[in-house]
């Protein structure tokens, strides 16, 4: 029988990162061992070079056994019973003793493949019931906490407690992947990192892509050696696929990254909201650390906590907005359209503002601007809504920072850094369009992003600076809000159904008034027959009369 490792051994720098298959490394971190299993009848087909450290059999032995064999039988009815239970990779841990030893497991299924990944028992002297207590402890906080801030920062704390690490923070993402810690916990003589910055190259899409699938990440020291994989050379290009595995090796630019931060260990656990990674709970320490898997879970338990209330504040944010623009756009569909005049008495009631929280709005109806509050000048306006009509193919578009797509608007950012555009018509410019004016923010990046990857002799490497920079940001309006975008979006609608009246309406006018003229206009063209026919009659009675006297 012919054995082989999987070890993943393309070279994998800077500039191929975003390639890297991080999800079979091939290897595993030496804190416990892995096997994996072949459905039926549980055939070890892959095994961790590390298995006579733990088990007494050295991967050379186990490759090609049965569990039951290797381990025996009353460890292979657990097993079984494990999978048959569908407990796999839930909060109940399969416990084993091999050789002797206790070992609490995990399980679960990469393709046709169970992956069994094995710890020892620790002798942490924290019982479970203390963890038990803590983490209910917690739970009465969530509820003497008003914002999202707030409760972050309880997370932080109680997973600090928990989990016994030098920095817990709670880590979010924004629409462009940059990150920003929300919120933090830290050992009183290490250096805060909240509120800083952190651009979006730290963490790339693969990495990202994990996050949602695998929700907690452990590397108990950075500095370990990997352990290989071997399996049975039976088949080309045979792998492992270690998505959800918690040994899983880590890839060796996250780990040059981590020694440039001085960390040690690390633990994170990935917050989930409406299908999108939102953000992370991420656990430093300054030295090698691990926790049982008993802590992890606990920690975990405070990652649902926060996505849960994620969802129930922001809600509940949302609501309150959705509830004051809602007002405003009652009264603005009672507003009615008799003429093109009254666009400007629209566009100058304060209600259309409110609608989205907006400093300026314009109706552009038939090449003419009709506007209300910080807007550009007409000309401006009609060219943006040239513009916007080609851009959004004379749909919806929104944007906080307008000179991103439109770089000569730079000098209005005053008055129009933010817009929210609708189109009024699908044959024409005709639109209106919201504006925010820019809102000037310093943001604090742990170091300069424009140097999160750094070349020297060696290549391309991840940055070792993380000195405060400060960024100052001009030219972008404060987000608009979902409710905001809403409610913008239904009065648009309104107002084109308004519009579509009116024209209705006018063209309805011209038309009786071209009937009428067109009654009037046959009227005296009856007269001029009657006169005509009239004064002809005398002249035709005297050539009639000459006629018959020269007969």
């Amino acid at each position: 029988m012919k054995i082989r490792d999987i070890v993943n051994r393309d070279i994998v720098d800077l500039a191929n990162c975003e390639q890297e298959p991080i999800h079979i490394p091939g290897s595993i971190q030496p804190h416990g061992f892995l096997l994996g299993l072949k459905q039926d009848p549980f055939i070890i087909d892959y095994c961790s070079g590390n298995c006579a450290e733990f088990t007494g059999y050295s991967h050379s032995e186990l490759l090609g056994s049965g569990f039951g064999n290797a381990f025996g039988e009353e460890a292979l009815a657990l097993l079984k019973g494990y999978i048959s239970d569908e407990k796999m990779l839930s909060s109940s841990l399969l416990k084993l003793q091999i050789k002797g030893k206790d070992f609490l497991c995990t399980v679960h299924k990469s393709g046709n493949v169970y992956i069994l990944e094995a710890e020892p028992v620790s002798d942490d002297p924290r019982a479970a019931s203390a963890v038990y207590d803590q983490t209910s402890q917690f739970l009465t906080y969530m509820h003497d906490t008003h914002t999202l801030k707030e409760l972050c920062g309880l997370v932080a704390k109680g997973t600090r407690e928990i989990t016994g690490y030098d920095r817990v923070m709670v880590y979010r993402f924004d629409k462009d992947h940059n990150g920003e810690v929300f919120a933090e916990s830290v050992r009183e003589d290490l250096e805060p990192f909240l509120g800083l910055h952190y651009p979006h190259t730290d963490i790339p899409p693969q990495a990202r892509e994990l996050y949602m699938r695998n929700l907690l990440r452990l590397i108990t020291d950075i500095d370990y050696t990997p352990v290989p994989i071997y399996t049975v050379d039976d088949t080309a290009d045979k792998n492992l696929d270690l998505s959800l595995s918690i040994l899983r090796s880590t890839s060796p630019i996250h780990v040059q990254y981590l020694h440039n931060m001085g960390v040690g260990a690390t633990l994170t656990i990935s917050l989930i909201y409406k299908k999108k990674l939102w953000g992370l709970i991420a656990c430093h320490h300054y030295s090698p650390k691990n926790i049982t898997p008993d802590v992890r879970l606990a920690a975990q338990l405070q990652g649902h906590f926060i996505t849960s209330q994620i969802d129930v504040r922001q809600a509940s944010e949302e609501y309150e907005e959705s509830r004051k623009v809602a007002q405003s756009l009652e009264k603005m569909n009672s507003y009615t359209l008799g003429s093109t005049s009254a666009l400007q008495d629209i566009a100058n009631t304060s209600d259309i503002l409110k609608l989205c929280n907006a400093s300026g709005v314009s109706i552009v109806f038939n090449d003419k601007v009709y506007k209300g509050g910080l807007t550009p000048a007409d000309n401006e306006i009609r060219q943006m809504a040239n513009w916007l009509a080609a851009y959004s193919n004379r749909t919806t578009f929104t944007t906080d920072k307008l000179v991103d797509l439109l770089p000569e608007m730079k000098g209005h950012c005053g008055k129009a850094s933010g817009i929210i555009y609708h189109s009024l018509d699908i044959d024409s410019d005709n639109c209106i369009i919201w504006y925010r004016p820019e809102t000037i923010t310093e943001v604090h990046w742990a170091g300069d992003p424009a140097k999160s990857i750094i070349k020297d002799e060696k290549g391309l490497s991840p940055r070792n600076s993380f000195s405060l920079w400060k960024e100052i940001v001009s030219c972008m309006s404060s987000p608009w809000l979902q409710p905001e975008i809403d409610t913008a979006s239904a009065y648009a609608n309104s107002l084109q159904r308004h519009i579509n009246l009116l024209i209705i309406s006018l063209e309805e006018e011209k038309y009786r008034k071209l009937s009428e003229l067109l009654k009037q206009t046959n009227s005296e063209l009856e007269n001029i027959n009657w006169i005509s026919t009239h004064d002809l009659q005398e002249p035709l009675r005297k050539i009639q009369l000459i006629s018959s006297r020269i007969m």
